[in-house]
């Protein structure tokens, strides 16, 4: 279904009810034509890992086998002024 919209003044859109993300990456074609796509924003760890399929793969075989999961071990606590040097 296609939806005609009008700049505002200032040259501002509102989406409406065709918007149902919230962040978009936003190009014009050459003809004019706008192109938006939906986007996320990631951390460059969160890229890196992403970048990684068979970490992602063991990630997930992780998450679906929770029983082979170890405990940690918890950290001493420190003395105050121990802490206040931190």
């Amino acid at each position: 279904m296609d939806t005609v919209i009008e700049l505002d003044d200032r040259r501002r859109v509102s989406l409406g009810k065709i918007g149902h993300h919230t962040r978009y990456v936003v190009h014009e074609e050459p003809d004019g034509t706008i192109i938006m796509e939906p986007a996320v924003v990631l951390t460059e760890a969160e890229a890196r890992i992403m970048a990684m399929p068979e970490l992602l793969a063991q990630i997930a075989d992780n998450r679906a086998h929770p029983e082979r999961r170890r405990a940690r071990r918890s950290r001493p606590e420190l003395e105050p002024e121990t802490q206040a040097n931190r």
